[in-house]
């Protein structure tokens, strides 16, 4: 697919979206945000793409709401979510393939709640984390605040979000906002690791952990030991669950189609 704002590329199984407005550090504006929706259909119906990286070109991952390309006129925030920036989050987290983030430098607003959206998130040293909404007045959006005191706590998430503070990567690592931390010249490395091993894992099992993962956040105990039944008896009657068990019997390595 071809857009103007993102660059979209597909291989080996790995598709790759990059926001491509380097020169306002990737910042979003109503067109990159209608196409990065347009983006996530795409790799949902591609059963060519087993795995998703999600970046930015330039220095940035993604600066957050773009402040000075709005257009003059007055807006509604509650329509601008509804229309642009929740149905993103929605689909990252209903999408049953890994979305790794490979977090290239700053991601502040809702820059930094995309990145946190991500399953996996391999960061740079130079990278950080920024919830800026505080600093212009107005609160956490797109998913930021579910997100982050399931990941740190009420009390951190608390401070994060009321005073704006930038987390840098090391600190985010011993957080638990991100995966992995490592030199910017190693993270294609880094995130390569990842793809490699997703592009050939048993892509609908790894779907239906992350719905469950989702659902446990709101359920309970015995909710999830009802799901984990339902969802195990999906995943036993995929051909990745039958190849596994024969190359278990047969003492190799098994090859995971996704399917």
């Amino acid at each position: 697919m071809e857009f103007k704002f993102i660059n979209y590329a597909v291989k080996d199984g790995v598709a790759t979206l990059t926001l491509n407005r380097p020169d306002v550090y990737n910042a979003l504006n109503d067109e990159i945000t209608f196409e990065l929706q347009d983006a996530w259909k795409a790799v949902a119906k591609d059963d060519a793409v087993r795995v998703v990286v999600l970046t930015g070109e330039g220095k940035a991952f993604c600066s957050g709401q773009d402040l000075k390309g709005g257009t003059g006129t007055k807006r509604s925030f509650m329509d601008s979510l509804h229309k642009r920036y929740n149905p993103i989050v929605r689909a990252m987290r209903h999408l049953p393939k890994p979305i790794v983030c490979r977090l290239n430098g700053v991601a502040a607003g809702a820059g930094c709640s995309l990145a946190l959206a991500c399953d996996v998130i391999v960061a740079s040293e130079e990278a950080t984390l920024i919830e800026v909404f505080i600093n212009i007045g107005l609160v956490p959006d797109s998913g930021s605040s579910y997100f982050l005191p399931r990941l740190t706590g009420m009390a951190k998430a608390f401070e994060l979000c009321s005073m704006g503070s930038r987390v840098k990567a090391a600190e985010a690592l011993q957080l638990g906002l991100v995966n992995k931390v490592v030199p910017a010249a190693e993270l294609d490395a880094a995130v390569k690791q990842y793809t490699d091993y997703y592009a050939q894992a048993p892509t609908r099992a790894i779907g239906i952990i992350k719905r469950m993962l989702n659902k446990s956040t709101t359920a309970s105990l015995d909710d999830m030991l009802e799901y984990e039944a339902y969802c195990q008896e999906i995943a036993g009657s995929t051909h990745d669950y039958r190849e596994g068990v024969q190359a278990f019997l047969e003492k190799r390595k098994p090859v995971f189609t996704g399917k």
